[in-house]
């Protein structure tokens, strides 16, 4: 087998390999070369090679997404790592276990104009668990050649040679490394790790030369040791309302769901991310609330808060929460828990199948009106809301409706953010689909580039859906040479950023259009074209009827399919339909 030379490199290899980071996604570089050729030199490694860094790195965040393990990404030094940062911020917010290996060039070359470089340590210090600032290794040659260079410039050098040796140097690496690996598994976020490299960089040899030290991980769950006073206070109160946001499929046991479902005094709110189901749940949040009065809210409003979940989609919930707040929000959770609605009082920090398994024993079902009058507003909402799809004409409204009636069972559903995954929200979603969006920082910038990456993760076929803007802002996902053969695109192209006509502005004008809206003439199809997809668009309802009737069928090539709805009756239809629906 062939090995980097350089020792650090070695070491690095070696810990993601005991560690068992096996997807490795590189980007081309000069400065990385001793870790692309450690990585890819082991047949343990899957590897992948993306151009374009910050496809890589949602590339990865998909992924790792699906497997719920760390991934890495590897670049070169300069500004490959800052075209990391939306996926490594959308990794921190969406607990998401991301390993980012930079190569740098050696300190005394930082700072004097040297080429593509940049100050790479600590550079995500707002958005990561941990920042490992690897040092170079020793070479006595090349401390040799740096003695003719400013004595400022190499002061740390010298420093290094004279008080410390190579071993000093190598136990400080490996502990390093060991540290920020385990944050990520433990912690579930990402992690950087920027490693200096001197050249020459790519030399091989047979053998290793380093045996790093292995850290074990140390997970323990914390156990809330008064968990009796907290059920005595759910036990009174006679409106609990629970509301879950994203949540990976199967991550709570059912029979826990099941109990809460049961009891009269708790109403259950969940939304498409959170990929719970049972008949006693409300999945729709926006459409039983959107169009209350404040009489109504008060009669919804809860005296406990019980969340669980990442972050929430709905802004209505959140509004109502903030504007008739409980006298007691609890949250469960290993990860940072949020203070969204203002009046947090308890964290329970651990596994949430580990609380309900010790809190729910010690609770009760009261006898209350709360969630079967609530639940009775759905199914009245439910009624309406297909009187409506009938009377209105082919719009997004429409578009989605038609979409989510035909997607086969036990498919992944990748979702893109804005208008999207909020129309995802006002449909009853078929219950054997998992569904996913990049909720931690909401963002339309690799909404592409994550649903490939977990079309690899996942075994399952998958079909994305996202708005124009959305596919067009990512459009290098598509360069990519491993998308399988059954992944789905389903592009809705209104010719412009939809959501804005929904949110209050002066629309209908031309600064409104060019600035806000982003009026545009784009179609997907030359894409296809160039990255080999099957392409078929259409513009009413029967076109897309027809074209989804086989748009599911196996083939030799993913597919597209781009849906053109008008671009000024959405937020219209839309609009109206919270009225419809009450």
């Amino acid at each position: 087998m062939k090995y980097p030379k350089i020792p650090l490199a070695q070491t690095v290899v070696q810990l993601c390999k005991v560690k068992q980071i096996q997807h490795i996604i590189l980007s081309p570089g000069s400065r990385n070369a001793p870790l692309t050729i450690g990585f890819t030199h082991d047949d343990y490694f899957k590897c992948y090679s993306i151009v374009d860094e910050r496809c890589a790195a949602f590339f990865a965040l998909g992924i790792a997404q699906q497997i719920k393990a760390p991934v890495a990404v590897v670049c070169t030094s300069g500004s490959a790592l800052l075209n990391y940062y939306p996926a490594v911020s959308e990794a921190f917010y969406s607990h998401i276990p991301l390993v980012v290996l930079s190569a740098d060039r050696p300190k005394y070359l930082v700072g004097i104009g040297d080429g593509q470089t940049i100050n790479q340590e600590d550079v995500y210090k707002n958005h990561i668990l941990y920042s490992a600032n690897l040092k170079l290794d020793l070479d006595e040659k090349k401390s040799k050649k740096q003695d003719d260079l400013p004595i400022m410039k190499n002061i740390e050098n010298r420093l290094e040679s004279f008080l410390g040796l190579q071993q000093n140097i190598q136990d400080y690496n490996e502990a390093e490394i060991n540290i920020a690996i385990n944050i990520a598994l433990e912690n579930e976020g990402p992690v950087h790790i920027n490693i200096p490299f001197e050249e020459p960089l790519y030399d091989r040899v047979e053998a290793l030369s380093v045996n790093p030290k292995v850290i074990q991980l140390n997970v323990e769950d914390e156990i809330e040791s008064d968990y009796q006073t907290y059920a005595e206070i759910w036990n009174k109160a006679d409106r609990k309302l629970v509301l879950v946001g994203v949540l990976s499929p199967n991550s709570v046991e059912q029979k826990f769901i099941n109990q809460l479902a049961e009891d009269d005094s708790v109403l259950i709110m969940t939304e498409t991310t959170s990929n719970l189901h049972h008949p006693k749940i409300v999945p729709s949040i926006d459409k039983l609330i959107a169009a209350l009065t404040p009489e109504e809210f008060q009669v919804l409003k809860p005296e406990i808060v019980l969340t669980f979940g990442g972050l929430i989609v709905s802004k209505k919930i959140k509004r109502f929460l903030r504007d008739y707040q409980p006298k007691h929000h609890w949250h469960v959770g290993k990860n940072k828990a949020n203070d969204t609605f203002f009046v947090l009082d308890k964290v329970f920090k651990q596994n949430i199948n580990s609380f309900f398994n010790a809190f729910l024993p010690l609770t009760i079902a009261n006898q209350s009106k709360y969630a079967s009058f609530w639940l009775s507003q759905l199914e009245n909402r439910r009624k309406n809301h297909i009187d409506y799809l009938n009377k209105i004409e082919f719009t997004d409204f429409k578009a989605f409706h038609s979409i989510l009636n035909t997607v086969p069972n036990n498919w992944q559903l990748q979702v893109s953010n804005s208008s999207t995954i909020r129309y995802l929200q006002l449909f009853d979603v078929n219950p054997t689909l998992e569904v996913f969006c990049n909720r931690g920082t909401s963002g339309i910038d690799g909404s592409t580039s994550t649903a490939i990456g977990a079309a690899i993760g996942n075994t399952k076929p998958t079909l994305f859906i996202t708005g124009d803007l959305s596919f067009f802002y990512d459009s290098n996902a598509l360069w990519n040479n491993y998308i399988p053969k059954n992944f789905r695109i389903i592009v809705i192209n209104n010719e412009g950023g939809g959501i804005f006509r929904i949110l209050p502005g002066h629309k209908n004008t031309a600064n409104f259009d060019y600035y806000f809206e982003t009026k545009h003439h784009l179609t997907a199809e030359h894409l296809c074209k160039m990255y080999n997809f099957e392409y078929e668009r259409t513009k009413d309802e029967f076109e897309l009827n027809e074209a989804l009737s086989k748009f599911y069928e196996p083939s030799n090539k993913p597919k597209l399919l781009e849906i053109f709805t008008p671009s000024t009756q959405n937020d219209d239809v839309l609009l109206n339909y919270f009225k419809a629906v009450k």
